[in-house]
């Protein structure tokens, strides 16, 4: 790593900015032959964690790398706002009776250990750490400051708010309280544990409160039965839908603001022999685009995936299960696309984050706005590239195929089990085999899959049966480091800890454009599209298995053996 940029990697790790990176990198020379900057880019990290740590050890800081946070205090943290902790980069870590020892990612912010030595009435000592820890430390202190389900009294309004004025039908009486209380927790909760979805089900005689967080349904708490009206009338209430109405299904949004996060509820509610039971889809509208090189993509992959983003028409679609990433990959490849010089147009139901410079189209059934009368109308706004949130019927596929043949580049999605699934599907809808296969580039197929965490996972050699069940042969197992799940506090005992997705991708050939048009199934697209060198969802989850990145169990529950 000798041509490495240490500003840059300064700047990402820590919260200095580029004057105070420069002054630190100038002003430290310490009386040495050579600048700071020369001695850490002559070593070999690893990380960037090694840089700063290496840069504080130079300077005489003291650095920390694996924060305690169980050890922490919450009470410490209880007079200082937690906007304050994130944009300053600092927080209090241990107190005695005359020093308060604090974590700060900035160390020459000389104003805010100002402000904390005033705040306690103490002497502040620093101890550096990399930003991305700190931010991940202040969260979970204050999480654990926060009571969940029985103080919500201490939640700050800036922490909880509702972008809406809502009525609140359950104020008439004090004993309601505590249920608007408990929704609240309930929605705060599943925030703070990155879940995305809330499952709500009455039985007969209690209720359960579930959260999908990666992709694993778990428990969470049973609330009183009799409650069950009370809360789900709140929840409605604040997704403005029509409580009295029981017998029918309804769907609805709940706009809020979570801690300094705007999040965007979608709220499904169906009637069952016990009660209603509700889904809320949770998503964070103030999260950034993720460019495509951070999704996880193969490099075999990434290759032929922006080789067919680069066409000037045709069709991409991307297919998979719900909640794989499709509408994240489309979005990837929107914000790789968007130029000046490029006029975009997405139709979307909802639109889950706003792209600048792209022109997106919320879909609203209620007035006539579906996904095919946003295309139609597209057509005349002169579009370079359109997207499609999804094709769900035979007039948006006609469409979409249309603007295609026309000389517009077509993203969109499609359910189907895998990349040669795609095809079946549209002519299903009933779409014309030979306008599929003179418009449609190529199908991405993706799902996703657990990531083992970094904090507990543990290498091991499998089992001879463990490698011929998933198909990785011996060869494979060289220098290979697959691990195994464990369970630790950072992953709550889970072993995993966020997810990543494999993927296929079908690019229509000449041979795979013939099959269309003669109507093959799924399996003879598929052998075919191996037989010219696609790798298949197996082959991309053996490629991670191998890297130590998910399990064996976590592969052979997302795919099948290839055929």
């Amino acid at each position: 790593m000798a041509e490495m940029d240490i500003p840059l990697v300064l700047s990402k790790a820590t919260s200095l900015n580029s004057e105070q990176i420069k002054s630190v990198l100038k002003n430290t020379a310490i009386s040495r032959p050579v600048s700071v900057g020369e001695i850490l880019a002559a070593k070999d990290f690893s990380s960037a964690e090694d840089v700063v740590a290496e840069l504080c050890r130079e300077l005489g800081l003291e650095f920390i790398k694996d924060i305690p946070v169980a050890d922490i205090s919450a009470d410490i943290v209880r007079h200082l706002p937690i906007n304050y902790a994130k944009n300053q980069g600092v927080l209090p870590y241990k107190e005695d009776n005359d020093t308060v020892t604090m974590l700060t990612s900035n160390p020459v912010n000389t104003i805010a250990q100002d402000d904390i030595q005033v705040l306690f009435g103490k002497r502040v000592r620093s101890i550096v750490t990399t930003a991305q820890r700190l931010q991940d430390a202040i969260n979970r202190i204050y999480e654990k400051s926060t009571a969940i389900l029985s103080g919500m009294d201490e939640i700050e309004e800036d922490e909880m708010d509702l972008e809406d004025p809502i009525i609140d039908l359950l104020e008439a009486g004090e004993d309601d309280a505590p249920v608007i209380k408990m929704v609240n927790s309930v929605l705060f909760r599943a925030v703070k544990e990155k879940a995305s979805d809330i499952h709500i089900e009455p039985y007969e005689k209690d209720m359960v409160v579930r959260y999908r967080t990666d992709g694993i349904m778990y428990d969470v708490f049973k609330p009183p039965k009799k409650l069950q009206n009370a809360i789900t009338s709140r929840i409605k209430v604040m997704a403005n839908l029509n409580i009295a109405e029981k017998r029918l299904p309804q769907d609805g949004r709940i706009p809020l603001k979570v801690g300094g996060k705007d999040i965007d509820i979608r709220l499904s509610t169906v009637p069952t022999t016990f009660g209603e039971r509700m889904v809320m889809r949770l998503q964070d509208k103030s999260s950034t685009t993720r460019e495509l090189h951070q999704m996880g993509f193969s490099n075999e992959t990434m290759a032929v995936l922006e080789d067919l983003i680069s066409r000037s028409y045709g069709i991409l679609i991307v297919t998979g299960p719900t909640g794989s990433g499709k509408s994240t990959t489309l979005y990837g490849c929107v914000s790789k696309l968007n130029k000046p010089d490029i006029n975009i147009l997405t139709v979307e139901d909802p639109v889950e984050q706003r792209i600048h410079g792209v022109g997106q189209v919320q879909v609203n059934s209620k007035i006539g706005l579906t996904f095919a009368a946003g295309l139609r109308s597209f057509l005349r706004q002169d579009p370079d590239i359109i997207m499609v949130g999804e094709i769900r019927d035979l007039e948006t596929a006609e469409l979409a195929i249309n603007s295609s043949l026309t000389g517009h580049l077509v993203l969109s999605t499609i359910h189907a089990n895998d990349a040669a699934g795609a095809f079946p599907r549209l002519m299903d809808i009933g779409a014309e085999p030979f306008l599929i296969a003179t418009s449609v580039l190529g199908i991405l197929a993706q799902r996703l899959v657990r990531v083992l965490c970094p904090h507990c996972k543990v290498s091991y050699h499998p089992s001879d049966f463990e490698l011929q069940t998933i198909g990785i042969s011996k060869e494979q197992m060289k220098g290979a480091n697959v691990c195994k799940a464990i369970g630790c506090e950072h992953c709550g005992q889970k072993g995993y800890l966020g997810r990543t997705l494999i993927a296929e991708i079908l690019p229509v050939t000449d041979d795979i454009r013939s099959m269309i048009m003669q109507r093959k199934d799924g399996n003879a697209v598929k052998k075919q599209a191996v037989a010219n060198g696609m790798l298949t969802f197996r082959d991309h989850g053996i490629q991670k298995v191998l890297a130590g990145i998910t399990t064996i169990e976590e592969l052979m529950s997302n795919t099948q053996m290839d055929i």
